[in-house]
């Protein structure tokens, strides 16, 4: 199948991209990712893709409208803010899928232990049936490790945070007990 792949950064697209090449899909990745923030973290992570493209001869389309402020706003009044993250970037990826005639789309997200992997899926599947495109569905987890393993093997950066400005937050603040 031609698969287009959401990036989320390089090291969660390294597993994912070589066992889809394994199967014998024809993959291109897409990064399309408004959510992450601070804008040198978004920085970062497309140089880090950008890099691993060039080192593996990998076919790419970059979407870099950084609407962090849209994505803020939804995520604000969302009653659920990673599956309206995880919906924003799927459906344009859905949406990039079918104007240029792919025959699926997935995202390296279902690489992540620490993302919610039923809400992905089930996002995933919404979107498909909505767009008329399929959503490839892999559990890439059992990867994981190696992902790891090989971005450090290819100088990859590596973040500390899904990306968004509420994980950071969660990641650095700690709230004190009230007595």
């Amino acid at each position: 199948m031609k698969i287009l792949t959401h990036v989320c950064c390089a090291p969660c697209f390294t597993y994912p991209h070589k066992r889809m090449l394994e199967e014998g899909h024809d993959v291109t990745a897409f990064f399309y990712n408004p959510n992450i923030h601070p804008y040198q973290e978004y920085k970062n992570r497309l140089g880090s893709v950008e890099k691993y493209v060039e080192l593996k001869g990998t076919k790419v389309i970059y979407d870099n409208n950084y609407e962090i402020e849209d994505y803020l706003r939804g995520a604000l009044f969302a009653e659920e803010r990673c599956t309206f993250c995880y919906t924003a970037r799927l459906e344009q990826t859905a949406k990039m899928a079918r104007q240029l005639e792919f025959d699926a789309f997935t995202t390296t997200l279902l690489i992540s232990p620490y993302q919610k992997h039923n809400t992905l899926a089930r996002v995933g599947e919404k979107i498909a049936e909505q767009s008329g495109i399929e959503f490839y569905y892999e559990d890439f987890r059992e990867g994981y490790q190696e992902s790891r393993d090989i971005s450090k093997e290819l100088g990859l950066y590596m973040q500390k945070y899904c990306g968004c400005i509420f994980s950071e937050k969660e990641r650095y603040f700690k709230k004190k007990p009230q007595f």
